[in-house]
């Protein structure tokens, strides 16, 4: 017999816009260390996130080792250095007084990473669009993410990275494409205004302007 399928009512509903609205990209982590298993979990559960061809190409590599969480910490120096030299004159002091990652505090570092030719799935849907393997991964850290932040949970993204220099400091198969490297721990405060936006970075546009209607 097929199981019947769970019913989300208003209630959850209203739950869920609370979820994604109070999703932060977090940068100021407590140190204390997540309970014991709960990354684990949390990508158990990142893996019910839809794939092309249901080809599940997603890559995590937990980072443990201090050697290659320094690595990936000079890494991020050395590019965020650049940025800061690439940013319009008037802009830099700002840029400089942004904190754009929290590789120092947070106690738990995870790199994903695609497999853009996996053996599962069998090629469905990647014909045309083979970067479908890299949108599946991103699906998966999002899922990581909303499931992370139901917990209590902080994760931030730290894009400033080359990503070359990443896969060889973390030595993953050559084939394997860099999706993102985030932070996890509990963060020292929740605001659901992102903290660019506090900051006076940027502001969110209304999602209206970026829909087309043809």
């Amino acid at each position: 017999m097929q199981e019947a399928p769970p019913e989300f009512d208003a209630a959850f509903r209203a739950r869920l816009r609370d979820l994604l609205v109070w999703r932060r990209d977090v940068r100021r982590f407590r140190r204390e260390p997540l309970p014991s298993g709960t990354i684990e979990r949390l990508i158990e559960l990142a893996a019910h996130a839809p794939s092309v061809g249901l080809s599940q190409p997603w890559r995590f590599v937990l980072v443990d080792a201090p050697q290659r969480r320094a690595a990936v910490r000079e890494i991020f120096q050395h590019c965020n250095a650049e940025a800061l030299m690439v940013q319009p004159p008037e802009r830099r002091s700002h840029y400089a007084r942004l904190k754009l990652a929290g590789l120092d505090e947070a106690p738990c570092h995870l790199a994903v990473f695609s497999e853009p030719a996996p053996p599962q799935g069998h090629g469905l849907g990647r014909l045309t669009m083979p970067e479908t393997t890299d949108y599946s991964a991103v699906m998966a850290a999002h899922t990581l993410w909303l499931a992370a932040r139901a917990e209590g949970i902080g994760m931030g993204w730290v894009s400033i990275l080359d990503p070359a220099a990443v896969a060889a400091a973390l030595d993953v198969p050559g084939e394997w494409r860099f999706i993102g490297y985030f932070c996890l721990g509990y963060p020292q405060s929740v605001d659901p205004v992102p903290e660019l936006q506090r900051e006076n970075w940027e502001h969110r546009r209304p999602a209206t302007e970026a829909l087309l209607r043809r």
